[in-house]
């Protein structure tokens, strides 16, 4: 007998205040053990997560879980101020101990502590396990990197111990090496865990794959691989039915052509005779009505079977997936190959970017990227003994990691015209109708927005602001993207004209988008030329 499913939907709607449907009527389970949830951006992955974990209401609908749930949010390292010990989710419980080792002895520490007196010192076991200690625990949010903030918020969830884990694209902004830790965590993650990533090494740890697809919810029993694969068949065997049904269509229609030819013939044939007198009128009269219902009769025959030869072309079309993709012209930023963009030193050593040149910044979390381009930016003083750059362009686009520069109040429109003030609204529309920001997405908050969405919003601020940048300067942009807009963005930036500075952990991405320059940054705050990228 299977075992009961860890959660289960049942009729699962979720309304956004302005009447838009985020999700309706979605119905299905994941199943106990590790799970990888797909699907394109903006279908709902995220909202759906949030719904299982409690922080969205249904709107109508019901959910049923197998026990408490542990998450993971993917705008986890927007929460810049707040302390570790909210990353590991253990502040209530450190504070409840406090309280009552203060002498205060309100039933509702007890209640919040439980069985979690040792809190602190299974804390500290995990927090060595990726380098750091319980003594980090009053560390901000904004002190630790991005992928050591991931990687903390993913060791809180071990140490409380929940039934069901669920966290949503885990795998942002880390390194080769801590990409290799949260690998091990997943293989020994106790209890029930479902993941949304672009990961796919990740995704290939799973026991099972359920896609999130035009407000559908289904599981295959196997990993992305397999998954993908099946679904690369089905897509064949549709796309095979659907030309074979468009042919069927066209014998039809071809034949009720040929049938209405004949019969146009034939009753020309018959008016002939009975004016040329070849017949008495009244057998005339009589085979005309003959031939009138004989023909009715075909004629409704014919349409019925051009009806139903279209309705199976209609069928058969609807299970060939329309898979939509990012078009993007860029703007020509006019960078010459002899036009110095910017500067790198290190220890009297500068790396200069000129022209159209391709940089990739790479290096373990806490390396210091982001702080380097932070101060190459902001042109702030450098920080002794580690790399240091210098703009030799005011022309600059950049795109944060923690995609904060957007007004999560305004709409993705609002957001847009603030750095294109001069283009009209009708061209703003369409410029995001091709990053796949249409309809209602468009004139919602951002802040209601999916991170993929988000991105593309922060992606159109980017590359449509006046005037165009020479340089783009992108930090870990391939986060919260699904596996299909990584490559449409990898296309997009293949055919950019300016220069580029990314950083990033994705050696793929790295590899698509043709790099010229590899910098490596150590943590020991060397800067040093790598021949490539590795695996």
């Amino acid at each position: 007998m299977a075992p009961a499913p860890a959660i289960t939907l049942r009729d699962l709607t979720l309304e956004w205040p302005d009447g838009s449907l985020a999700l309706d009527s979605i119905s299905g389970t994941f199943p106990v053990g590790r799970t990888g949830l797909v699907g394109r951006n903006g279908a709902g992955k995220s909202t759906l997560l949030r719904l299982i974990a409690g922080e969205l209401q249904p709107t109508k609908g019901r959910i049923d879980v197998g026990g408490e749930i542990g998450y993971l949010p993917q705008t986890l390292t927007l929460r810049r101020d707040a302390p570790i010990a909210d990353l590991l989710g253990i502040r209530p419980v450190l504070e409840a101990i406090a309280a009552i080792e203060s002498g205060d002895v309100d039933a509702r520490h007890f209640d919040t502590i439980g069985d979690d007196w040792d809190i602190e010192s299974r804390a500290d076991e995990a927090l060595h396990q990726i380098g750091f200690s319980a003594a980090d625990l009053d560390r901000r949010v904004a002190e630790v990197s991005g992928g050591e903030a991931m990687l903390i918020a993913i060791t809180g969830l071990r140490v409380r111990r929940t039934p069901i884990t669920l966290l949503d694209e885990p795998t942002n902004n880390l390194d080769r090496v801590t990409r290799a830790k949260l690998a091990e965590f997943v293989d020994q993650w106790p209890g029930t865990l479902v993941i949304v990533s672009h990961d796919l090494e990740l995704l290939e740890r799973m026991d099972s794959t359920t896609e999130l697809h035009d407000g559908a919810l289904s599981t295959f029993g196997g990993p992305y691989s397999a998954w993908r694969a099946h679904q690369e068949q089905e897509q064949a065997a549709a796309a095979q039915a659907a030309r074979a049904a468009q042919q069927a269509l066209k014998v039809e229609k071809r034949q009720r052509i040929e049938i209405e030819t004949k019969l146009a013939r034939r009753e020309r044939t018959g008016k002939k005779t009975q004016k040329d007198g070849g017949i008495p009128k009244i057998l005339a009269g009589n085979r005309a009505s003959k031939a009138q219902t004989s023909a009715g009769t075909l004629r409704s025959t014919l349409d019925g079977k051009v009806q139903s030869a279209q309705a199976a072309v209609d069928a058969a079309d609807a299970r060939v997936r329309d898979e939509e993709h990012i078009h993007l012209t860029l703007p020509d930023p006019d960078v010459p190959r002899g036009r110095r963009i910017a500067e790198l030193a290190d220890h009297g050593e500068t790396i200069v970017i000129q022209g159209p040149e391709r940089v990739a910044l790479v290096g373990p979390n806490g390396a210091g990227k982001s702080t380097l381009i932070d101060q190459l930016l902001h042109a702030s003083d450098p920080v002794p003994g580690r790399p240091h750059g210098r703009l030799l362009t005011d022309l600059v686009g950049f795109l944060p990691q923690r995609l904060d520069a957007l007004d999560d109040r305004a709409s993705a429109m609002q957001n847009v015209q603030a750095v294109a003030p001069q283009t009209p609204s009708g061209t703003v529309r369409n410029q995001l109708a091709r990053l796949l920001l249409r309809g209602d997405s468009v004139d919602r908050p951002v802040c209601t927005l999916s991170g993929g969405e988000r991105f593309r919003v922060s992606l159109a601020r980017l590359l449509f602001a006046e005037p165009p940048a020479q340089l783009l300067i992108l930090d870990e942009p391939t986060n919260n993207l699904d596996i299909a807009s990584v490559e449409q963005l990898a296309e997009a930036l293949d055919a950019y004209r300016g220069a580029l500075l990314i950083v990033s952990h994705d050696a793929a991405f790295l590899k698509r988008i043709g790099i010229d320059t590899i910098l490596e940054l150590g943590a020991d705050g060397t800067m040093v030329q790598r021949q490539d990228l590795g695996a």
